[in-house]
């Protein structure tokens, strides 16, 4: 009954989808707001439609149907609750329809909160989201079916008949034993048993749905000809919030890497992790580049290149995890869907490049106002959004780029490694910390680089100070010294123009220091949100140079008793307990080590292998997961690698210095954005009054 529930809601979400775009556009041509509103009110209703899809599945999930063969390939009689649910997204057909009801709840909050506000472009916002949902939910109905049922056929070769995955009932089928599909289920993939890894996915399918509102929004500017600043304004907080979201699968992801696939490192340029890094990248710019267009009604073109770039990275990245096009251990397997993806996302490309020809050539995407010098604001946001292209560029071309040519063009496999992404990506993330450090300082119009150069004073002598602390603390290395300082920079300019911003307001309200902070940031959340961001930015490359260039290993075989000693530290062998069984049935191989420092025990750490038992048809999965003291400085990170017949046990360690500034940059990115997005307070009229009557203009202002 559940399948049926569940394909049913499924089909009528996709005719609902397809009705509304279809109607909507008709609507719009015959300017009938009758056909309008019956196109929005269909694109409404396929998020219940959609929820109630999911809803079956998951119910099948947690009362173990596993005549659902969905449900038989990612859980089992062992799975415990919290993973039957979390496996609602743990395969290709699941995961698929969770995307599709995500972008379905974006669409539904889009047209309720946008719907009166913006009426001129709400009918093409309509078309383009539905058409994309209809296209995904059709993927889902027609090739990649959560619903489909086992059911025994009669077979000439077999006399016991044979079994077939379907969604609708065969003719002279009967349904397989409950207890012998039970017994035979294949259960969770073992790397998706992580809470990092459980809660990534769902956050990487917001990002990438989130990104669908900005682009609908761009393209039905570009359809219904408004193209004032009414679409950016419509998705300056989607486009924060899919940001949001997107940053958070990636950190999760990195973590999920570092807890769990037992390599010492949490990015390894694998071409998923670089799939979801791309549009990010491409969606920063964005962040930055609309403002240009909102302050002085620059950039309109780059604006709605840069949304369809996002957008058809989103939509490639999927295409390319989903269609087996490469091999990693984030991707699904092949399947059917590669062909009609790849199709979806050159039409779209193809379709949104030639409305923005078309405006450009009539002339409506001039600019208002011309660049006016090198160092004004507008100019280094422009080569920052040159820096941030280039990187998903070069980065696009590592990971999907040369493979694809050389397969197609000279019949071999080449794989870009690591060395490439560091050779070509250093460069460009040195020049964008350089300019995430110089641009806050600049103004919008003409600026002199005397003016520019005093405002960086104060900065760079903050700058200076954290580089003789790190100089004293045992760092040598002139390029790490070098990457430390142009990091420090823009961290310490962010500060900077914090403190101005209170100096001004104290200056002008009398306000003290708590409250001066509260009301500028309360009053002009973009503005400061996005120097915590930048904050954020800033502690992450610190962790990131640390980790990077100052990482110690070693690997040695321990008996009982014995120690090693990595920088500074001492481990100790205590012992090993080995074929140990879990409740979900791993057998399990756990060694107990001591972490010493100065003679002081720090830690007890338990570092381990996970053994999954081969279901039917499939082989045992190994899992190496390890044990971590972390401190601000660093963390000692170790790996058990085998245990010998005699007791005797292999450990590989890592030193990572730094690295948890990688984790508590992601929180204050996190919070920072989060500021952004909020909606700021309006400046009361006799605090305006004030301002003006001051005796200095705020100290901030030039930025």
């Amino acid at each position: 009954m559940l399948a049926e529930v569940g394909l049913a809601a499924l089909a009528l979400a996709f005719g609902a989808a397809i009705y509304a775009a279809v109607v909507s556009l008709i609507g719009s041509r015959r300017q009938s707001t009758a056909l309008i509103a019956s196109a929005r009110n269909a694109a409404l209703l396929t998020f219940p439609l959609l929820l109630l899809a999911a809803g079956a599945l998951l119910a099948g999930l947690i009362s173990q149907q596993y005549q659902i063969a969905y449900v038989w390939q990612v859980s089992n009689p062992s799975t415990p609750l919290f993973f039957r649910i979390t496996a609602l997204w743990g395969s290709q057909q699941g995961s698929l329809l969770f995307w599709c009801l995500l972008m379905s709840l974006f669409a539904f909050i889009a047209l309720l909160v946008n719907w009166r506000s913006y009426a001129r472009l709400m009918p093409y916002v309509i078309a383009y989201t539905m058409i994309t949902l209809a296209f995904f939910v059709g993927l889902s109905l027609f090739l990649e079916n959560p619903f489909a049922r086992y059911w025994i056929v009669p077979d000439a070769s077999s006399p016991n008949g044979l079994v077939v995955s379907t969604v609708f009932i065969p003719p002279n089928a009967v349904a397989p034993d409950a207890s012998r599909l039970a017994d035979t289920a294949r259960g969770l993939n073992p790397l998706l048993r992580h809470f990092g890894m459980i809660i990534h996915p769902p956050m990487l399918y917001l990002g990438f749905v989130g990104f669908v509102i900005p682009f609908a929004f761009a393209m039905a500017a570009l359809a219904s000809g408004d193209l004032s600043t009414n679409w950016i304004k419509a998705t300056r907080r989607w486009t924060l919030v899919a940001w949001l979201f997107l940053s958070l699968g990636l950190l999760l992801g990195g973590r999920w890497a570092y807890d769990v696939l037992g390599w010492g490192g949490y990015w390894g340029w694998d071409p998923v992790e670089n799939a979801a890094f791309i549009p990010w990248l491409v969606g920063t710019a964005f962040l930055h580049s609309v403002m240009i267009q909102e302050k002085r009604g620059m950039l309109k073109v780059w604006n709605m290149v840069l949304v369809i770039f996002t957008f058809s990275a989103v939509i490639f990245g999927t295409f390319a995890t989903r269609s087996g096009l490469i091999d990693s251990v984030h991707s699904f397997a092949q399947s059917e869907i590669g062909a009609p993806m790849f199709i979806f996302w050159a039409v779209v490309t193809l379709i949104s490049v030639i409305l923005i020809l078309y405006r450009r050539g009539r002339g409506e995407l001039k600019s208002e106002h011309a660049f006016a010098g090198i160092l004004s604001r507008e100019s280094l946001f422009v080569l920052n959004n040159v820096v941030f292209v280039a990187l998903a560029l070069v980065i696009f071309w590592g990971s999907f780029g040369a493979p694809i040519v050389s397969e197609l063009f000279m019949s071999t496999d080449i794989t870009l490694g690591p060395d490439y992404f560091y050779t070509v990506t250093v460069p460009l993330f040195i020049a964008m910390y350089i300019l995430m450090g110089v641009a806050p300082l600049s103004a919008w119009g003409a600026v002199s680089a005397r003016a520019l150069g005093r405002a960086l004073i104060v900065p760079l002598a903050l700058t200076l100070v954290g580089l003789i602390l790190f100089i004293l603390s045992g760092v040598t290395s002139p390029g790490a010294l070098f990457g430390y300082s142009i990091v420090m920079l823009a961290g310490f300019v962010a500060i900077y123009e914090i403190y101005r911003g209170v100096v001004s307001r104290r200056r002008v309200t009398g306000e003290n220091y708590l409250r001066a902070v509260q009301s500028i940031f309360s009053r002009n959340r973009r503005r400061y949100g996005g120097f915590i961001v930048h904050l954020g930015i800033t502690v992450i490359g610190l962790g990131v140079i640390g980790s990077t260039l100052f990482q110690q290993e070693t690997q040695q075989t321990l008996a009982l008793g014995q120690t090693l000693g990595i920088g500074g530290y001492e481990m100790r062998f205590d012992g090993v307990d080995t074929g140990q069984v879990a409740e979900d049935g791993r057998l399990m191989d756990i060694a107990n080590v001591t972490v010493i420092r100065d003679g002081r025990e720090l830690a007890s750490l338990r570092p381990r292998h996970d053994v999954f038992p081969a279901a039917e048809g499939q082989t045992a999965m190994v899992m190496n997961i390890p044990g971590a003291h972390s401190t601000l400085e660093n963390d000692f990170y170790v790996l058990l690698v085998g245990v010998q017949p005699d007791g005797r046990v292999t450990f590989k360690v890592y030193i990572n210095p730094l690295i948890n500034l990688v984790w508590w940059g992601g929180i204050i990115l996190i919070i920072g954005t989060l500021v952004s997005s909020w909606p700021s307070q309006k400046e009361p009229a006799s605090e305006r009054m004030k301002s003006r009557r001051g005796k200095a203009a705020p100290a901030g202002a030039a930025a």
